[in-house]
């Protein structure tokens, strides 16, 4: 088994390693913390980060996108996933 610093992908940067598991092109880059399991999507000018998480009510915690999508903040999605209360 090759060493990771000899391990070749056919990837040449994260970037287009991410993009090979875009679903489409308008996701590409989107999300808030790539690489982290968060579903989240970025904030910026057209989607601030300005919405109450729909669960546990904390301010700030969802953009405009991330409500359309149904998702609730990190801290409550990785609460549901162990099987904790909100």
């Amino acid at each position: 088994m090759p060493r990771p610093e000899e391990y070749d992908d056919g990837y040449d940067s994260k970037q287009s390693f991410e993009r090979a598991w875009c679903d489409d092109e308008e996701d590409l880059c989107d999300f808030a913390e790539p690489g982290s399991g968060s579903a989240l999507r970025a904030a910026g000018p057209g989607n601030p980060r300005n919405l109450p998480c729909p669960n546990c009510g904390e301010p700030n915690r969802l953009t405009p996108k991330d409500k359309a999508l149904g998702y609730q903040c990190d801290a409550c999605a990785d609460r549901a996933e162990r099987g904790g209360d909100y």
